[in-house]
């Protein structure tokens, strides 16, 4: 039985990645030009884990949103848990303190 190819999300657009080769590592979103390789797309990427990664020897990355050659990077499988969250409550509480 054929497994099916794993489908990757951009972290910062949220839209579905295809990849007709390897992606390498100054690869950018084709829907929002965002680095892929980099901590938010990776799935060692964890906030609130030292230096917000769960591998215990990288190195410190300052801007996880920028490309970075950590050797440790593994592109995470589907959307990140909660990817729209951070979005809908800014949305709201914008709603709730909109002026007229």
């Amino acid at each position: 039985m054929e497994t099916p190819d794993p489908t990757y999300f951009c972290w910062h657009c949220s839209n579905e990645l295809v990849f007709e080769v390897k992606m390498g590592q100054r690869d950018d979103c084709p829907h929002c030009a965002s680095d892929l390789h980099c901590c938010k797309n990776c799935q060692l990427y964890d906030p609130g884990a030292h230096n917000s990664c769960r591998e215990p020897t990288s190195d410190y990355v300052p801007d996880k949103e920028k490309f970075n050659f950590c050797g440790w990077f593994k592109f995470i499988v589907g959307p990140r848990e909660g990817a729209g969250k951070v979005d809908d409550a800014k949305a709201k509480l914008e709603a709730l303190f909109k002026r007229k």
